[in-house]
């Protein structure tokens, strides 16, 4: 999109004087400035934005002074309205997957909001027409701060035996984080974070709600797949390489950097029984090992990389000591013993601490009592009802809340756009404004140091060229191969020709099949060799907003057999254990490919299989390549696979890979 030649020229003669103090930099070469409704002003030849339209430069708008200077002229200009607007990270509003703006204006111009995380699908071209929208209007504001724009990861291939497409969409889609573990690479990690940070740039995306440092300890969790696995050395390195490829460097942020924000300080995993806190019942974080640093270890690769912002977790730790002080029992996001006197003291940490959705409201109606049986088989959604997690501050109001996260270190709120609570509690002096400057100064740096004030627009042509390009995609697919598994290779089968076969698939996309020789038949008794995708199993509830996320068992089995969580809605093993039974009663050459979103308890699919391969989001194609040869499995497990669920049972949340008996160790593969 080229706008740079729309708007008006103001000439301005003779020296400049500043209003405040700062060094320039040694850089003055002149930017591109991308604009459309605003005055340019001109000074000695060189080009400058009149963001706040008053006819002279200001410093803020002065691209040739150092970014801290510009901020602090910035914040000294706002409202209290704008400042605590800044401070909130509000959700983009979307009809039919394209931004509402009659909605959105009234929260940008309106509330001063600029930050949104965006849902948008991976449309780059409709992304980026949006997200250039999005920043005209932002020019409409009285000080024309443009808008960061953030995601929750979108570059990972998620199976799906129907489509040919994959959930990235145009994004190049690779292995979740977890096939990244499974690989140990470096190198690979950072070249993924650079990929990434092209595709999201291309497209108007500053911000990356990513990595996840949390640690897989606990394997009932049903966040894993985010992870880098249990080992804390292994997630530490990966940790660091991912934020070294999205922020273009290891020395913290640039114009070419996404911003990362690393998350869930201070280690997520060690939840109890495994039950997530999005959810009320799965809100107590608990260290029975008394083995916090063990899953602290991850976040000092993330700040060895400088990453920009750091997220705490819904949870609230109970029963936690850190050098013999208790640990306030609260969600992490209203703690100050682990934001400001950890986060901030301990790791010196300097840059912004985003926290997780929803933690200022309140959790009403179906957060404590779920929908009923009734209102889940006519279709309603959980989410249709409020929600929150103030887990640990259930007792104080909205503006006690903010009040106590702000004390404890956050700088900005994710989630929302209501800003009202911010701005009561600072009128009525709840909250010092320095305070309050603090927060503001380091949520605008990031967007000078990003070039959002010269030049926040995209070349919407160029997104799609570069989003997903052949390039990218090949690199990803080469990901998806490599990350494999070999678990199981009973008579070495593998490699094995396909051509002229006839193969029974399970959850296998038929056409993809057939491109590599296979005759695919209707019925195991009709098969020379069979083939089956799973997913790792799990249980979900669907009474409750986050019910989706999968908790309690982890085996494959019937209905008969299996051990169900006491808060089970729907288990997903059954119908995969009973596809593999009927196999197995062919006595043909069995295949089964699972993902391990967690860590599945496969003692009753070894049995009844030739060949065992992991995967960690895998495309059939990939699969083949590796079943043919064509490809080598070069991974090994990111963690231990148990063998049981009562050694499931037995260990503790906070320890790795403490099962007593695992069927698979944490490191298993076998080379092909």
């Amino acid at each position: 999109m080229n706008i740079s030649n729309v708007g008006y020229i103001i000439a301005v003669t003779g020296a400049l004087t500043l209003g405040v103090s700062g060094c320039r930099e040694s850089n003055q070469d002149q930017p591109h400035l991308g604009y459309q409704n605003v005055a340019i002003i001109t000074v000695n030849g060189l080009k400058f934005k009149d963001l706040n339209r008053n006819g002279q430069l200001d410093p803020y708008e002065d691209w040739r002074l150092d970014s801290l200077t510009r901020t602090k002229n910035l914040a000294s200009l706002m409202t209290v309205e704008e400042k605590a607007g800044l401070m909130m990270h509000g959700t983009l509003p979307l009809v039919n997957d394209r931004v509402d703006f009659p909605t959105l204006e009234k929260e940008i111009v309106g509330s001063s909001v600029n930050t949104f995380i965006t849902r948008m699908s991976g449309n780059p071209g409709h992304i980026s027409q949006d997200n250039n929208q999005i920043q005209a209007v932002a020019e409409k504001t009285r000080l024309g701060i443009p808008v960061t724009i953030s995601t929750d990861p979108r570059n990972h291939f998620t199976h799906d035996p129907n489509a040919t497409s994959v959930a990235a969409g145009r994004f190049s889609a690779w292995p979740e984080t977890l096939g990244f573990a499974a690989l140990d690479d470096t190198d690979l990690m950072r070249r993924f974070g650079d990929i990434a940070r092209q595709e999201y740039r291309a497209v108007g995306i500053h911000m990356s709600l990513s990595p996840q440092a949390d640690l897989a300890t606990e394997p009932r969790w049903g966040r894993i797949n985010g992870t880098f696995g249990e080992d804390n050395q292994l997630a530490k390195r990966l940790t660091q390489a991912y934020i070294e490829g999205f922020q273009k460097g290891g020395s913290g942020l640039n114009k070419e950097s996404v911003i990362t924000v690393v998350k869930h300080f201070a280690g997520g995993g060690p939840q109890l029984n495994g039950l997530d806190p999005h959810n009320s019942y799965g809100k107590e974080q608990i260290y029975p090992g008394n083995n916090l640093e063990y899953h602290l270890v991850p976040f000092e690769g993330a700040f060895a990389a400088n990453v920009a912002s750091v997220m705490p977790y819904y949870g609230k730790p109970v029963g936690l000591r850190n050098k013999n002080e208790r640990i306030e029992s609260v969600g992490f996001g209203f703690s100050k013993q682990i934001l400001t006197d950890m986060l901030r003291g301990r790791f010196a940490f300097k840059g912004v601490i985003l926290s997780d959705w929803g933690i200022l409201e309140d959790c009403v109606g179906q957060c404590q009592t779920g929908l009923t049986d009734a209102q889940v088989s006519a279709g309603v959604s959980a989410f249709s009802m409020p929600f929150g997690m103030p887990w640990g501050v259930e007792n104080l109001t909205r503006q006690q809340r903010i009040v106590k996260s702000v004390e404890a270190g956050v700088d900005q709120f994710g989630g929302t756009s209501n800003s009202s609570d911010l701005i009561a509690a600072i009128n009525q002096q709840q909250i010092p404004q320095a305070r309050i400057d603090q927060s503001v100064i380091r949520l605008l740096q990031q967007k000078f140091i990003t070039g959002l004030f010269e030049d926040p627009y995209v070349d919407e042509k160029a997104a799609v060229r570069i989003v997903g390009n052949a390039d990218f995609q090949h690199q990803a697919e080469e990901a998806q191969r490599r990350s494999h598994v070999l678990l199981q290779n009973n008579d070495n089968l593998l490699p094995m020709s396909l051509a002229g076969k006839k193969a029974w698939l399970y959850q296998v996309n038929p056409g993809i099949a057939a491109n590599y020789g296979l005759t695919v038949v209707a019925t195991p008794e009709q098969a020379d060799i069979a083939i089956l995708r799973f997913v790792a199993p799990g249980e979900t509830d669907p009474h409750f907003p986050f019910g989706s996320i999968h908790f309690g068992q982890l085996g494959f089995g019937d209905a008969a057999s299996i051990v169900l969580d006491e808060k089970a809605g729907v288990y997903s093993g059954s119908e995969d254990y009973q596809a593999l039974e009927r196999v197995s009663q062919q006595q043909i050459p069995t295949l089964v490919s699972v993902y391990l979103g967690r860590p599945a308890i496969l003692s009753n699919v070894v049995d009844k299989t030739d060949v065992l391969l992991a995967n960690f989001g895998s495309s059939d194609e990939a699969m083949f390549e590796v079943i043919s040869g064509k490809a080598k499995p070069e991974g090994k497990l990111p963690f231990e696979l148990p063998s049981s669920w009562q050694e499931v049972l037995n260990q503790q949340e906070d320890r790795p890979h403490d099962t007593a008996n695992p069927l698979f160790p944490i490191g298993a593969g076998l080379v092909m």
